[in-house]
């Protein structure tokens, strides 16, 4: 599944291929790749068990799981969606199966292992019916994880009568929200590349830099830090859009800069936004600065088990309205964070109307912020993790417009 996280990653590590695109900054920074260890089969194996211990409760058959995010969470297998039906089906009790086009078998045991079911179908001939064949029910009540396209899930409806088809959010949503031990440290890996990525490259910047200058220098250093990573980089006025514009940008002496977005390490993800000065702010930039600090502060004590997601949002969203930037969504133009993991935006978010509580091990980013069309925006984010008593930043939170 393309995003534009994924376009830039491969544009940059493209371009950035030869040692000799690297700057001599980044040159300087040592690669961090052995400090990631893979998700183990171990691992991936209770992944299985938590999911069929949810299907129990949720009355689930069977879930059907097709190419992107959650197959690889899953099984490990790297598997795009195209308009020819690849799955992973998954039933509740039995062996699970894999759906494949004939010509595809190889390169899916190749991933899969020759151990496992796979079910295949040639060109002319219609792979949904093979869903309901795969598990030889005569009804069944069948997930469809959420990234599964309409085509797909329409299809199997129509070819399978016997099969009732609901979401399976609370079955896989809910596996990859709550991550472990070893999914924590693959994000705390992350997070802190993307904080060392950051402080290298902003000791570079110069007056006369445009944005782009400034994006190059930190996907250099992710290049070297040995993680593919990218970067939004927005100045001035334009930092008052919460994702930026496209229009070419310069930096001059007092402009504010607004960095944002991460790497990846082991599949999982980062998200860091920083917002800093070149050369002294003004006294209003400060002013907005320390708000959306106390307000990001005043989200993480609220994070704690047992909390509604939407009280997160709401204990940012106060201190930002009480400081005169209200009501509502006037200044803070956005919810405060999202799910975060293997994708760079997942389910559970925190925003109003969210009565989801938080439990240990989920994942988020705390990103309040302040924007002022025609002037400026100031945005401090920062991924934390539930812990049995609260919740903890993956990285230090930033102290001032003038360093990173």
């Amino acid at each position: 599944m393309l995003t534009r996280r994924s376009f830039l990653t491969t544009a940059t590590a493209t371009t950035l291929a030869s040692p000799l695109a690297i700057p001599a900054f980044a040159q300087q920074l040592k690669s961090r790749k052995s400090e990631a260890k893979p998700i183990s089969q171990q691992e991936r194996d209770g992944r299985i068990e938590r999911a069929r211990q949810l299907m129990t409760a949720e009355k689930i058959d069977a879930v059907v799981i097709a190419g992107g995010t959650t197959l690889r969470y899953f099984t490990g297998v790297r598997w795009g969606n195209s308009e020819r039906l690849f799955a992973f089906v998954l039933p509740r009790k039995g062996d699970p199966f894999y759906i494949s086009p004939a010509f595809e078998e190889d390169r899916a045991r190749e991933q899969a292992g020759d151990k496992v079911r796979v079910l295949t179908w040639h060109e002319d001939e219609d792979p949904s019916v093979l869903v309901g064949a795969g598990l030889n029910m005569r009804t069944a009540r069948v997930g469809m994880e959420e990234k599964v396209p309409f085509a797909f899930s329409d299809a199997i409806a129509r070819a399978n009568p016997g099969l009732t088809l609901t979401g399976a959010n609370m079955v896989t949503g809910v596996c990859r929200a709550r991550k472990t031990q070893a999914e924590l440290d693959l994000m705390k890996l992350a997070n802190s590349v993307t904080l060392e990525a950051y402080r290298a490259a902003w000791k570079q910047v110069k007056e006369g830099m445009t944005n782009r200058d400034v994006s190059a220098l930190i996907e250099a250093a992710y290049v070297q830090l040995g993680f593919p990573g990218v970067v939004s980089v927005q100045v001035g006025e334009n930092a008052a859009n919460p994702h930026g514009s496209a229009r070419p940008q310069v930096i001059r002496e007092g402009s504010l800069v607004m960095m944002d977005d991460g790497c990846q390490v082991e599949g999982y993800q980062s998200d860091i936004t920083r917002t800093v000065v070149l050369g002294k702010p003004t006294d209003k930039m400060k002013k907005v600065f320390d708000i959306v600090h106390r307000a990001q502060t005043a989200a993480l004590a609220a994070a704690k088990p047992g909390a509604a997601c939407e009280s997160v949002d709401i204990a940012a969203r106060k201190v930002i309205t009480d400081a005169g930037f209200g009501p509502g969504y006037t200044y803070f133009t956005h919810r405060l964070g999202h799910g975060i993991g293997m994708d760079g935006h997942e389910w559970p978010y925190l925003v109003r109307g969210n009565k989801l509580p938080l439990q240990p091990g989920m994942t988020f980013s705390d990103e309040p912020g302040v924007y002022i069309r025609g002037e400026f925006g100031v945005r401090l984010e920062d991924d934390m993790y539930i812990t049995e008593n609260g919740a903890e930043l993956f990285t230090p939170q930033a102290t001032s417009l003038e360093t990173i």
